[in-house]
C-alpha cells in the first residue's frame, strides 16, 4: 500500500516508485491511499492503478467551519485506514507524505504492519519525526537528516522524479520544434508546481514585456486557476509569438530540454528534476509551507552555487532582472547546471524499491 498526495510532489515519487516495484515484481498488488477530492484521485488511475480516498483534510490558516470538522475528518480517516489495511493485508507500506500519508502509516503502526517512510524535504514534518520511530526504515533525499530521525533507520536514496526525465536524451533542438519554438533564442521554464504558484505567476505576468522586448521564449506552466488569465496576459502585447503557456505541462522531458533556465518554486520534486536534468535555476521558496522548508531546500543548492534564490516577497520586483542577468551569462548558466546535476541521484526510485522489497521479503 502506498500513501500520500496531494501535490505532484508527492504523487509522481509515489507513481515512481509503484512502477518500479510492477516492473520488478509484475505479479505484486498495489493499492494507493489518498485523500477526496484531492488530485491523486485522478491522477493515479490515469496511471493505471486503484485508488481509495479518506475524508482527510488539512488545517485552513483562517478559522473555517471546516477547521472544527478536521477532528472528526482525522478520527474518521484512522478508522478507514484501519480497515483498508486489515482487509488488503499489505507485506509493506509506503508512506510518500501528503494528508492521506498520516493515517496510512499509523494504521499501519497500529496493526504491526511494517512501514517505510520517504521524506522529501530537508525539513521533516512533525508526522513523519512521530512516526519514524517504529518505521523499518526512512528514506531521505537531503543530508544531516538524523536531526529528525534516528539514524540507524535513515536511508539516503534521494527523490524519485519521473522515468522519461532520467533518460533524456531529447536535443534543445528537437524540444524547441515540440512547443512551436525557434531555435537560437534564449529559453525559460517556469514552473510553479503542478497546481501552480500565485507569486510565480504575478512575477512572470510583471515581467512579460521585458522578455518579450529582448526576444526571450516562454514556456509557462500556470497551474489551472491561473490559466485563463496568462493567456490574456500574453495576448494583451505584441512580440509574445515565442511564449506559451499552459495549465499543466505532461511532456516534462521537452520542457527541461528546451529550456536554458528554470524558474521554480522549491520543492523536493522540483529540485530532483533541475538537478537530474543539469539545469541552472532561478528558485522561489514557497512561504506557505511548514517551518519554511522549501527555503531550506533551496539553500541546498545555493550553498554550492547550483542554483539562485529569490524570496516570495520580492519576486515580482526582482525576477525579470535576475533572469536577465542569467541569461546574459552563459559561463555560469553552465556551472550552475553542472554543480546541479553533482546533487543527481538517478538511482533514486531503484533504490527505495530494494529497501521497500527487503522488507517485504523480511
Amino acid at each position: 500500500m502506498i500513501g500520500g498526495g496531494g501535490t505532484g510532489g508527492h504523487i509522481f515519487p509515489a507513481l515512481a516508485i509503484a512502477n518500479e516495484i510492477r516492473h520488478r515484481k509484475p505479479d505484486s498488488e498495489i493499492l494507493f491511499v489518498g485523500a477526496k477530492g484531492r488530485m491523486e484521485m485522478t491522477r493515479v488511475p490515469e496511471e493505471g492503478y486503484e485508488i481509495v480516498g479518506l475524508p482527510i483534510a488539512g488545517l485552513q490558516r483562517k478559522f473555517t467551519f471546516d477547521n472544527l470538522m478536521l477532528p472528526f475528518k482525522v478520527f474518521n480517516s484512522l478508522q478507514k485506514a484501519i480497515s483498508l489495511v486489515r482487509e488488503f493485508k499489505p507485506d509493506v507500506v509506503v508512506g510518500v507524505g501528503g494528508y492521506a500519508s498520516a493515517p496510512l502509516l499509523l494504521a499501519s503502526r497500529v496493526l504491526g504492519i511494517p512501514y517505510l517512510i520517504q521524506e522529501q524535504n530537508s525539513f521533516a514534518g512533525l508526522t513523519n519525526k512521530l512516526l519514524a520511530r517504529k518505521a523499518k526504515s526512512i528514506c531521505v533525499a537531503f543530508p544531516d537528516m538524523n536531526r529528525y530521525f534516528p539514524a540507524k533507520k535513515i536511508r539516503m536514496t534521494g527523490n524519485p522524479v519521473r522515468k522519461d526525465l532520467l533518460d533524456l536524451n531529447i536535443s534543445q533542438y528537437e524540444a524547441l520544434a515540440h512547443f512551436g519554438l525557434q531555435p537560437g533564442a534564449s529559453t525559460i521554464l517556469v514552473i510553479g508546481g503542478s497546481l501552480g504558484a500565485r507569486t510565480i505567476n504575478e512575477s512572470v505576468a510583471k515581467s512579460l514585456e521585458d522578455w518579450a522586448s529582448k526576444g526571450y521564449q516562454l514556456i509557462w506552466q500556470t497551474g489551472v486557476s491561473y490559466a485563463d488569465k496568462a493567456k490574456a496576459e500574453l495576448a494583451g502585447f505584441r512580440n509574445s509569438g515565442g511564449m506559451i503557456t499552459m495549465p499543466f505541462i505532461k511532456e516534462m522531458n521537452f520542457a527541461y530540454a528546451a529550456a536554458d533556465v528554470v524558474v521554480s518554486r522549491a520543492g523536493a520534486l522540483s529540485l530532483a528534476e533541475i538537478c537530474i536534468t543539469g539545469k541552472a535555476s532561478i528558485l522561489i521558496p514557497s512561504p506557505n509551507v511548514a517551518e519554511d522548508h522549501q527555503t531550506k531546500n533551496a539553500m541546498t543548492l545555493v550553498n554550492q552555487n547550483a542554483a539562485l534564490t529569490i524570496s516570495d516577497k520580492d519576486a515580482r520586483t526582482k525576477l525579470s532582472a535576475a533572469t536577465e542577468g542569467l541569461l546574459n551569462n552563459p559561463a555560469q548558466i553552465e556551472l550552475m547546471g553542472m554543480a546541479a546535476h553533482a546533487f543527481a541521484r538517478p538511482d533514486a526510485t531503484k533504490s527505495i524499491v530494494n529497501h521497500v522489497l527487503e522488507i517485504a521479503k523480511r
